[in-house]
């Protein structure tokens, strides 16, 4: 359990610009915590994904706003592209020896079947790094209007199981059934980190979303051990809240939470998450994520690929610029993240002319990327 909970709260304030989940190295919740090293020319070695569709574009908006910034990261070309062992979707073995090492990544979108082929390369990652946590933070961006004002909202959601596990088969041809596991581990793992992260980020209460009068075995399991742990952080007001009453209000009155934390299983937070984007900024092309593990964690842009507009100078890098932001942050160096996260939102309140088609504006990558240099 972290110390010094006050100060945690008041360094947060000067840290919590427009993520709600950016914080220092010192204030991270003890689970997860980055400990990696430089290497021999003092910078950092990083994976990077870069991912399909439009996914080269904004990483090379990512790695020029990084190079004039004199960001001391080396970034390393990481392909992840499938590979099947046993039947089973895995990543090459290149891969997994270089982001354990770095012990951080950062991911572009990668494409996902619909239906057939490979299983999702983002739930293959997570599996395969036990990355159980992923943050979400959604807030409201300064001098860009959205569906609401003042928005500041964070989700963890359960990252490994639920009924994401993949665990599904035809029970006699037209009858699928699709199984959601929820585990004692998985659940106490992620509970207790949205714990932790509450105290880092000074907010003082913990809200369980789930559907137990349904789920009563599955999602009474992540609820029950929700209380059981509420004993070990007392400062943190302990909440659940059925996820229709959740939805309901957060579309309603999303200032109801600009003091929480929110956590539930994978499923209801997969959506929750985008929904809450939607409030706060109207796109998801401004959304950043962490996905946290014991050890590994990878930040990426939750967007999709958009085939349509790849190769077109068209798509918004400001999410990966952002997840690139908490990753700075989750590595200690905040100086740079403060400056790269200034320089981003600068250029997005600069008008139309410096934002990209999904938010109003006439801008391309390449010359919303110089903006954003130009600001640094």
């Amino acid at each position: 359990m972290l110390r010094n909970t006050a100060a945690i709260a008041q360094k947060n304030t000067t840290l919590l610009k427009i993520l709600g989940s950016t914080r220092s190295i010192s204030n991270q919740p003890t689970i997860g915590r980055f400990t990696g090293k430089t290497n021999s020319s003092g910078t950092y070695t990083v994976p990077f994904i870069e991912g399909d569709g439009v996914g080269p574009e904004i990483s090379k908006s990512v790695k020029d706003i990084f190079s004039a910034a004199n960001v001391p990261i080396q970034w390393q070309p990481c392909d992840v592209g499938p590979i099947f062992v046993n039947g089973l979707t895995t990543i090459p073995e290149p891969a997994v020896k270089a982001i354990k090492e770095s012990l951080v990544a950062l991911k572009g979108p990668l494409a996902t079947p619909v239906g057939k082929g490979h299983r999702s390369l983002n739930l293959t990652l997570r599996k395969t790094f036990d990355l159980f946590a992923n943050v979400r933070p959604a807030k409201s961006v300064p001098n860009y209007k959205s569906t609401y004002e003042n928005v500041d909202l964070v989700l963890i959601r359960e990252n490994t199981e639920g009924e994401y596990s993949g665990i599904e088969h035809i029970v006699t041809p037209g009858v699928v059934q699709s199984i959601k596991l929820i585990t004692r581990e998985a659940s106490e793992k992620v509970i207790r980190y949205a714990y932790e992260y509450a105290i880092a980020v000074g907010r003082p209460r913990l809200i369980v979303v789930h559907k137990s009068t349904i789920q009563r075995l599955g999602d009474g399991l992540f609820v029950q051990i929700a209380n059981e742990l509420q004993s070990e952080y007392p400062s943190i007001k302990l909440e659940t809240q059925i996820l229709d009453n959740t939805v309901l209000n957060v579309v309603s009155n999303p200032t109801l939470y600009k003091d929480a934390v929110s956590v539930c299983p994978n499923l209801y937070g997969d959506i929750l998450s985008d929904l809450n984007s939607g409030l706060s900024a109207g796109s998801l092309g401004l959304t950043p994520s962490a996905n946290i593990g014991d050890k590994v964690s990878i930040f990426e842009a939750v967007h999709g690929s958009a085939p349509d507009i790849a190769g077109q100078n068209k798509a918004n890098p400001t999410a990966l610029l952002l997840s690139s932001v908490m990753m700075l942050n989750h590595m200690g160096l905040e100086e740079h993240a403060s400056r790269i996260e200034n320089a981003v939102l600068s250029t997005i309140a600069s008008g139309p002319e410096s934002r990209t088609g999904d938010l109003g504006g006439s801008a391309t990558t390449s010359s919303f990327t110089e903006c954003v240099i130009k600001k640094l």
